[in-house]
């Protein structure tokens, strides 16, 4: 492909990578301010314009490729959404740990982690074998 069919392919390739990029900008903006309805309007934003910019991405890379510039802002911002996933994950593990602390879950009559078969006594008692 010649230079100047690859920088023709760069505008149909720069918009919806500029979309991507401001997406997530807008919502790790909405995560750090833990927004909850704004984190989710920017995540099904983002959602939209990532499968746009790949359907484009791979209709260019079929077609003969991908400028180098693009390429590796693409791989930038992919690097970033796996970040914000990381930071995502990380803090609703954090809060299930909180909830556990505060709401314990009730014994499933399943063995404990001593080994020993969690039991209700009816009766307030005791049992041991």
């Amino acid at each position: 492909m010649t230079a100047v069919t690859a920088s023709s392919l760069s505008p149909e390739l720069e918009q919806p990578l500029l979309a991507v990029e401001a997406a997530l900008n807008q919502l790790g903006d909405a995560l750090s301010r833990r927004d909850a309805a704004a984190i989710e309007q920017h995540a099904a934003e983002l959602h939209q314009h990532l499968a746009s910019a790949v359907q484009r991405f791979s209709e260019a890379a079929r077609t003969g490729g991908v400028p180098a510039a693009l390429r590796n802002r693409l791989v930038r911002a992919g690097g970033l959404l796996a970040a914000q996933r990381e930071t995502l994950a990380r803090g609703n593990a954090s809060l299930d740990r909180a909830l556990d602390v505060l709401i314990p879950s009730e014994p499933t009559g399943l063995y404990g982690a001593s080994g020993k078969a969690e039991r209700r006594s009816s009766s307030g008692g005791s049992f041991q074998a």
